[in-house]
């Protein structure tokens, strides 16, 4: 655990998640009170970089920061959050955080490791897989698909990317002619895109190169990226009291708040919650609250035009 520059006499506030959600929050209160960051990598990294990260690999140097960069004055515990009480957040290493307000930002489970060195080498070998291959499948057309897509498209012209979406557009997510644009510009690029159909990597022999797909087609490539959906972090919180808290989807229910229904003082924030889209997004970028005093539960953190009671957390 990191050590405060001095020990803080305001309200004990426990984030769980280092993402861009969590991350920003911890930051923007460390020197207003009593601040803990919990998260299971020493590191936090910018999402939207991660694809440049892998056609450049010097790139992630800069987008993936030590959270001891950024929080000089709040307790770091690089540790899984597995357990949540009323007033106590355990972790797997064993320990028991107290908190006055505790604010969930745990969003997807990724598969990255502790260490920031670690994540540096993912970039490097993801990097050395583009470069020797002559033929990339990419499975995914939501954002990341597109984007990874688009970024080997662009610093390697010579590849033959492939990309194959079980939809019927591209971004399903967005509008209409958002999809198309970014078709037109894919297919500008020679990006050979396949919609309604799925890839069975389940059936690949190791070393093979011919991908089947739902349609009986078959797709040559050297090397393939899966970019689907992944589950979100809250699993674990099925065990703990926030379990009525969660709606069928794994989801955490907020109010216009960002506070659990039911809860007092323990909010959640970023993928986590079931608001939608573009609230989330709202959400995250009004993270940023500089000297202000609050934690989400605020107008501040409210899109939705109405104003609502201040969660003070100001050092007395």
């Amino acid at each position: 655990m990191a050590g405060k520059q001095e020990s803080g006499a305001g309200k004990r506030v426990v984030v769980i998640g280092g993402g861009v959600a969590g991350s920003l929050l911890a930051k923007s209160l460390q020197f207003i009170s009593d601040l803990t960051l919990i998260d299971p990598k020493e590191y936090f990294e910018i999402p939207w970089a991660d694809l440049r990260a892998m056609v450049e690999p010097s790139f992630a140097e800069r987008s993936v920061i030590h959270h001891k960069a950024y929080l000089t004055n709040g307790n770091i515990v690089t540790s899984t959050a597995i357990n949540v009480t009323e007033n106590q957040v355990m972790t797997a290493d064993g320990r028991s955080i107290p908190y006055d307000y505790l604010v969930i930002a745990s969003g997807h489970k990724e598969p990255y490791p502790e260490a920031r060195a670690e994540r540096l080498k993912q970039f490097q070998s993801d990097n050395e897989k583009i470069k020797s291959s002559q033929s990339i499948l990419i499975v995914g057309g939501g954002p990341t698909g597109v984007e990874l897509a688009g970024e080997i498209a662009v610093d390697f012209p010579e590849k033959k990317v492939t990309l194959v979406h079980n939809g019927p557009r591209l971004l399903e997510m967005l509008g209409p002619k958002a999809a198309k644009k970014t078709l037109d510009w894919l297919t500008s690029k020679k990006v050979d895109v396949k919609f309604n159909q799925k890839v069975h990597l389940s059936h690949i022999a190791e070393g093979s190169k011919e991908y089947a797909t739902s349609s009986g087609e078959t797709i040559i490539a050297d090397c393939h990226f899966l970019c689907i959906g992944k589950p979100l972090a809250s699993e674990w919180l099925k065990e703990t009291v926030l379990r009525d808290s969660l709606d069928e989807s794994g989801r955490l229910m907020v109010d216009a708040n960002l506070r659990l229904k039911g809860c007092k003082n323990i909010f959640a924030i970023g993928d986590i919650t079931d608001l939608k889209l573009h609230v989330v997004v709202a959400s995250n970028f009004h993270l940023n609250v500089g000297n202000e005093t609050r934690v989400p539960g605020t107008k501040t953190f409210c899109s939705c035009g109405e104003e609502h009671q201040d969660v003070n957390v100001r050092k007395k």
